[in-house]
């Protein structure tokens, strides 16, 4: 799969890679606070400088000798990163002299060969600090000095990272790439679902609900089809979104929904279908997306012959406004049916990108009306005139009436359901927009 070159972003915590990282990208992607350690899994970004696209990665604090669950798997996490980056900027504070965590994180770059570049942040002035010639000591080439808080020196920077992209760096077309969000309440699963159809330890996993606070994504191809697997943070209920950087993420995971063509819909299996998976579930069908529910942590149900038809019942009751959602039974621990992800992403986003011809659909309206008398009011009953299609993702089809105040809600469900019967728009939801003949 051809790609724009990586740059990845590495340090200790809190000399300002996210702030860089979000002025270079040019929109708040990574979370920004005045607290070590907030970004913990590497972000993506496409960005562009003068006739160069390259993928900017955001990672985590490095603190190479912490025994912390969370702080050794960042390590892990900016590792991959070095691993897999064409150039590595490595920004340190430069308000600050060398510390020893620098100088061990300056050694597990040297170990990559990979071209670094050592960028000294929160530089306000034109001016060498004192201690400017003791980054010499990390062997790492003269520093160069920026402030991303103010934008300082950040062209000269990006002019020296496009000098040491590979010559044959090769630039896609995204417009085939299904990009799929897994959604859902903390720990039901969403970052073990990644690593588990990814097959490497892509994302933080543990047991701490609230480990992922960032969307990230996940380039991937699959039997020759391009996806971006697009991993959020747990959304919490709003009484339970205290600090800034739940309440950053929750916006991130809604912004996610957005940009994602694939939503799939975690849920933990032994709690069943809560309220909050209600909400979570109707962001997604609101947004109009093509949505999969997924029951993951399936291996830990005590089962007999009637124990899914039972549970798949009790979740059409729960959300009985996605009935068009297929749902998949999962353990991403153990990867049951955890192959068959993918192959349902292609199916509903191919579904929910369907259009119908004119002629076709009015034909299907034509015998729905003949079937089922259009709704009347005081003597006065609906014409519906024509019917078309205006949009897809979701499909939108528009209905030319004589009165819209006549289209009852029961009788567009009615139509949509012989819609449904004629075209498979399974795991899409279809939008009626009704219109008078004038309009």
């Amino acid at each position: 799969m051809s790609r724009n070159p990586i740059v990845a972003v590495v340090g200790r915590p809190n000399v300002g890679k996210s702030t860089f990282f979000n002025r270079i990208a040019g929109r708040r992607i990574s979370i920004v606070e005045d607290t070590p350690g907030v970004t913990r899994d590497r972000v993506y970004a496409d960005c562009e400088w003068l006739k160069y696209k390259f993928t900017l990665i955001d990672t985590g604090g490095i603190e190479p000798t912490s025994d912390d669950i969370i702080l050794s798997q960042m390590r892990d996490q900016a590792q991959i990163a070095i691993d897999t980056a064409d150039v590595i900027i490595f920004l340190c504070d430069g308000k600050e002299t060398v510390t020893t965590a620098d100088e061990e994180i300056a050694h597990m770059l040297r170990l990559s060969r990979k071209p670094i570049l050592l960028v000294l942040n929160k530089i306000d002035q034109y001016k060498k600090p004192d201690h400017f010639y003791d980054y010499y000591t990390l062997g790492l080439g003269e520093p160069l000095m920026i402030s991303s808080a103010n934008a300082m020196g950040l062209g000269d920077l990006l002019d020296e990272v496009v000098k040491l992209f590979p010559d044959d760096a090769a630039f896609e077309d995204d417009d085939e790439i299904i990009r799929i969000c897994f959604i859902g309440k903390p720990n039901v699963g969403k970052s073990s679902m990644v690593n588990r159809i990814v097959g490497e330890n892509r994302v933080i996993v543990s047991e701490i609900a609230g480990t992922t606070r960032d969307a990230i994504d996940t380039p991937f191809e699959y039997d020759g089809q391009k996806f971006v697997l697009i991993d959020t943070a747990g959304i919490r209920r709003k009484s339970k979104v205290n600090e800034n950087i739940e309440k950053y993420s929750v916006l991130r995971a809604l912004t996610a929904i957005e940009r994602s063509d694939v939503c799939f819909i975690m849920i933990d299996a032994e709690e069943g279908v809560t309220d909050q998976d209600k909400k979570i579930a109707g962001y997604a069908h609101e947004a109009g997306k093509a949505s999969v529910i997924v029951i993951n942590k399936w291996d830990l149900l005590e089962k007999d012959s009637h124990t899914m038809s039972a549970y798949q019942k009790r979740v059409r009751e729960g959300l009985g406004y996605m009935q068009y959602a297929p749902i998949l039974f999962v353990s991403a621990l153990t990867g049951q049916r955890v192959n068959q992800i993918l192959d349902k992403a292609v199916y509903v986003a191919n579904n929910n990108a369907m259009r119908i011809s004119t002629g076709v659909l009015n034909d299907i309206i034509n015998e729905a009306v003949s079937l089922s008398q259009t709704p009347s009011d005081k003597g006065k009953r609906l014409k519906i005139y024509y019917a078309t299609q205006a949009s897809v993702k979701p499909p939108t089809f528009i209905l030319f009436v004589n009165d819209t105040e006549l289209a009852h809600f029961s009788y567009l469900r009615y139509l949509e359901n012989q819609i449904r019967k004629n075209f498979n728009f399974e795991g899409t939801p279809i939008v009626f927009k009704v219109k008078s003949r004038g309009e």
